[in-house]
């Protein structure tokens, strides 16, 4: 037995994982620690306000650069990932004009559309989190690419005890959410310089051995057409699916309900960062190095994913059956109420946490124009959800409660689906 779990452990994506969320483990660390102190420093208020700023800044992040950036762990030659980052930084840097020319001709008109006049004075840090979201998002591929899982879970930690401490060394003096909405805005430009720094100071040698002619931007354009074409507005609509809460509980309840929310979903996201994430960035290359070698991807797929399923029911389970006590007790009594919310929350998170490896394979099946197609059916439901709540019930916990089981179920059919996708895929390999 002890044999076995030696030769388990020596596995490359067991290794992998395991040096990932080591990274991340002592990032949470951090967090947890310096959590209680901050929450009682700046109130459910203030998070309230920075849930709101980073769930209208999320929606607009992750398309920073069209989504090419994940297209850089496929190409066989390093030279055409290298062209894909250039493309990928160029978009950005386009996209951030733009954005900032749009708020300063339109402020006014987008915070009274969008009821955003909690965050009238953060509209101008969203060109900045745009660009470096492009660049993390770049940096972070391109660490995936390569397989230097080391830095990724060098800089998660880092970056991690710098935010976290600053928000407690400023809030000791100054506790406003300004602190709170400007320190995740420079998060991801934090994040992408320590990796920029650190991948040019490693030995990695870019591989010269494929031969070929370099593509030019406009062809790596044309040949990932599908990220920008489906992943994007995939991405884009998930965002605001994952936005919702946050905006609709701001605008339903008030500012303190957000920050209710925004709390629970932070101390779920851990087992998800801590694991999830790290598995997610191992299994990428993983799939697609599969895919390349015609194993049977529903193995693959289905492995991972009930892995994460065993992984995620404990600490789940933990705040779905003591969650308004766990709460009360490490954030102080103001926070009862968000525990009550993680109660719910945590169905969805669960299942969101079991289906990263399905994420990771649909691009690799091909199936990313149905994954737009779903993600606006999924939208859609927990638009009908939250509203729900607040028509018919009037009730913020009941809107949440709603929110949590449909994105339950949700979840599990996304899972179900790619299943059925990596089936056929593998009948269309061996024919």
């Amino acid at each position: 037995m002890k044999n076995k779990l030696l030769e388990f452990s020596k596995k490359p994506f067991i290794r992998n994982v395991a040096l990932l969320a080591s990274g991340t483990a002592a990032a949470q660390a951090v967090s947890m620690i310096l959590s209680p102190v901050i929450t009682r420093l700046y109130g459910p208020e203030a998070f309230g306000l920075m849930g709101t700023f980073m769930a209208f800044v999320n929606i607009i992040a992750p398309i920073a650069a069209l989504t090419y950036p994940i297209a850089i762990v496929l190409p066989k030659r390093d030279q055409d990932a290298k062209g894909l980052i250039r493309l990928s930084l160029i978009i950005a840097a386009i996209l951030s004009l733009i954005s900032l020319i749009i708020i300063f001709l339109f402020n006014e008109s987008i915070i009274n559309l969008f009821n955003l006049n909690e965050i009238a004075n953060y509209m101008y840090l969203i060109p900045l989190v745009i660009i470096f979201g492009g660049f993390k998002q770049v940096a972070e591929q391109w660490l995936i690419r390569t397989k230097q899982f080391r830095i990724n879970a060098r800089v998660t930690f880092l970056q991690s005890l710098i935010t976290n401490g600053s928000k407690v060394g400023i809030g000791l003096i100054h506790p406003v959410a300004a602190v709170l909405v400007v320190l995740s805005a420079f998060g991801n430009g934090l994040k992408a310089a320590m990796m920029i720094m650190f991948a040019k100071r490693s030995s990695y040698q870019v591989d010269v051995q494929l031969k070929g002619e370099n593509k030019s931007l406009r062809k790596l354009a044309k040949d990932h057409y599908d990220f920008p074409l489906y992943r994007a507005p995939q991405v884009f609509f998930n965002a605001i699916s994952q936005g919702l809460p946050v905006l609709l509980l701001t605008s339903f309840f008030g500012p303190a309900s957000a920050g209710l929310y925004s709390i629970g979903r932070t101390v779920l996201n851990m087992p998800s960062r801590l694991i999830g994430k790290a598995v997610e960035d191992v299994f990428y290359p993983r799939i697609v190095e599969a895919a390349n070698n015609n194993e049977n991807l529903t193995s693959v797929i289905k492995r991972a994913t009930l892995a994460l399923a065993a992984v995620g029911i404990v600490p789940f389970g933990l705040v779905i059956l003591f969650g308004p006590i766990l709460f009360s007790f490490v954030f102080g009594s103001d926070w009862y109420t968000a525990g009550e919310y993680a109660r719910w929350t945590s169905l969805w998170i669960y299942f969101m946490f079991m289906n990263r490896p399905s994420v990771s394979s649909l691009p690799v099946l091909s199936a990313q124009k149905f994954h737009l197609k779903f993600t606006l059916v999924t939208v859609t439901i927990r638009l009908l959800a939250l509203s729900l709540g607040y028509v018919i019930f009037n009730d913020d916990l009941i809107a949440v409660a709603i929110f949590g089981i449909s994105g339950a179920i949700i979840n599990i059919t996304l899972i179900l689906f790619t299943l059925k996708f990596s089936k056929k895929f593998v009948t269309k390999g061996e024919s």
